[in-house]
């Protein structure tokens, strides 16, 4: 089944600070109670990751395994998505142009001066995470937005392959601020486990949770 596990909107510095999160939302309702806190740092910390390294006016996506990291850097003012491997790449990205219109067009360039996480919902992109897990709402956005045609997307068959030369993902996840011990536990285990994880795993999790 198609799925959007999360959006994001990120404030990225020219200055190569890390990226601020402005707008959140996530739909965990597939995974585990004692899954949930360890998904949702994991989703913070490879957004903040992937919008780091997506310089301004490109679009790309970064494969990991079955899912993609969908990233938009619109002049500083960059969107995510979390899809499965078959939500359609052109959809992806039509539906974080909307998702940065519509930023702009409520917040206008307030933005700019946010120094630290919000952690405030913005109910669009609540609505948005819900209405288009349904790829056919955002091919209708697509039909709007012909100029996405004619934009290069940039794929990475993996999240090392975005990151900086001799740089490792596991040397991130030791340095992240935004994965809890537990968390950095849980990313180890692999990110299969993280984003596939059923009820057989719940209660290896818990035992993971309980012991950091």
């Amino acid at each position: 089944m198609v799925k959007i596990t999360a959006l994001m909107v990120l404030k990225c510095s020219p200055d190569g600070s890390d990226p601020v999160i402005l707008s959140n939302a996530s739909d965990l309702g597939s995974f585990g109670f004692f899954q949930r806190p360890s998904v949702k740092e994991f989703i913070v910390f490879v957004g903040r990751t992937v919008a780091k390294r997506t310089p301004p006016g490109q679009r790309q996506s970064v494969q990991h395994e079955e899912y993609k990291v969908h990233s938009f850097n619109r002049n500083g003012l960059c969107a995510l998505g979390f899809m499965d491997d078959h939500y359609p790449v052109r959809s992806a990205f039509s539906l974080l142009n909307q998702v940065l219109d519509e930023y702009e067009n409520s917040f206008g360039d307030s933005w700019k001066t946010v120094q630290a996480d919000n952690a405030q919902q913005w109910p669009y992109l609540s609505e948005a995470l819900t209405k288009f897990q349904d790829p056919a709402e955002a091919d209708k956005l697509l039909r709007i937005q012909r100029e996405l045609d004619e934009t290069k997307i940039i794929l990475h068959k993996t999240i090392d392959s975005v990151l900086e030369r001799g740089v490792k993902l596991d040397s991130l996840v030791e340095k992240s601020s935004d994965l809890s011990a537990a968390s950095q536990k849980f990313v180890v285990i692999s990110v299969t486990d993280v984003l596939q994880a059923g009820e057989e795993n719940q209660s290896m999790l818990h035992d993971i949770v309980n012991a950091s």
